[in-house]
């Protein structure tokens, strides 16, 4: 049975695609069978990533890891029962189909509030939300007070993870494991980055998430997406000797990947 990985959060440039394709292929390299579901219908930015990926490989003649890029059926309407949802059975349809053939699915969900992203967080096992070094994210999580020192309640994004941690209690599944991945924190000792810091392990404790570092702002991802490629894959394509910028890079993804604390994922990468 598939452990499922869903990456969300429902504001744009959190760099969910670039987690969600680093945990992808990072599982994919440790040996594992992995199925990636990109639910960005429109945009299809992990879609898009690993079919780069694989012209490239092609293209290069090279031997990467890869990760199984999956679509959503399509289910003709007129077969619906009353008060069915279509996106709910493409979804539940693709699930079952891949939980069976992989060891992990990676489901990567879109910048907005959709039923798709709504029922994808209720079937995920480990929920991965990545969350930039700003009030601005952070709102999306919890309201603060003028000061961003008192958390005043949750919001709109935690009340949708609290409503699919219910219906995980309710059909006698396992409880989320959500992790909150801080990116593009500066390097910098500056007073809006403690008071994230104080802000966000304060909101962990009162709604039930784990805290991991995550991604510094890099050129490089950008760079790499053109390609498919990630941090993992630079040294099999050619390049001998890494940057500064570059190992640090890989040394990030090694401490979110082993602060995930996947089941039975020992990261030796």
């Amino acid at each position: 049975m598939a452990h499922i990985i869903v990456v969300g959060n429902e504001k744009g440039g959190a760099g969910k695609s670039t987690v969600s394709m680093h945990v992808a292929t990072t599982l994919a390299r440790l040996g594992y069978k992995v199925a990636g579901l990109d639910l960005d219908l429109r945009q299809r930015s992990m879609g898009r990533y690993l079919e780069n990926r694989l012209a490239f490989i092609a293209a290069a003649n090279l031997n990467l890891p890869m990760v199984a890029l999956h679509e959503l059926p399509e289910i003709d309407p007129d077969t619906l029962q009353p008060g069915e949802n279509i996106y709910d059975l493409r979804l539940s349809a693709s699930i079952s189909e891949l939980e069976p053939e992989y060891d992990f699915i990676v489901i990567d969900c879109p910048g907005s509030h959709t039923r798709l992203s709504q029922v994808a967080h209720s079937l995920a096992d480990t929920l991965i939300t990545p969350l930039n070094d700003s009030f601005v994210d952070f709102d999306l999580l919890a309201h603060t007070d003028e000061k961003g020192e008192k958390i005043k309640g949750p919001s709109v994004y935690s009340e949708m993870v609290w409503n699919a941690r219910q219906l995980r209690a309710q059909a006698g599944l396992p409880p989320i494991d959500w992790v909150v991945i801080r990116n593009r924190v500066g390097t910098q000792r500056m007073v809006n980055k403690e008071k994230m810091e104080r802000a966000i392990h304060m909101l962990s404790k009162r709604i039930g998430f784990r805290v991991a570092p995550g991604f510094s702002e890099r050129v490089i991802f950008r760079e790499l997406f053109p390609r498919g490629l990630t941090l993992l894959d630079l040294k099999d394509v050619g390049v001998k000797q890494l940057n500064i910028s570059n190992v640090a890079a890989r040394q990030e993804l090694r401490d979110m990947m082993k602060a995930l604390n996947l089941p039975d994922v020992a990261i030796n990468i």
